[in-house]
């Protein structure tokens, strides 16, 4: 099964985890919610598949292109 990583498109913090690992994603949901500048933005799926990994926690700080998670598909 391809392994996908799933990266942050801005450096901010992650404000709330919205999936958890197992959970079946469609292409296109959100997996958590980063927060930059006092804005949310969401980090998606970008395919369908299994959350197989989540490399971070709320409040933790993360960089932009920094993996924050893996989905299997």
């Amino acid at each position: 099964m391809p392994v996908f990583d799933i990266k942050a498109d801005v450096t901010g913090k992650v404000w709330k985890l919205e999936a958890a690992v197992g959970a079946s994603l469609a292409a296109g949901e959100v997996v958590m919610i980063l927060e930059s500048m006092k804005m949310e933005i969401p980090v998606e799926a970008p395919k369908a598949g299994r959350l197989a990994a989540i490399s971070v926690a709320e409040g933790d700080s993360v960089k932009e292109g920094q993996v924050l998670a893996k989905l299997e598909v």
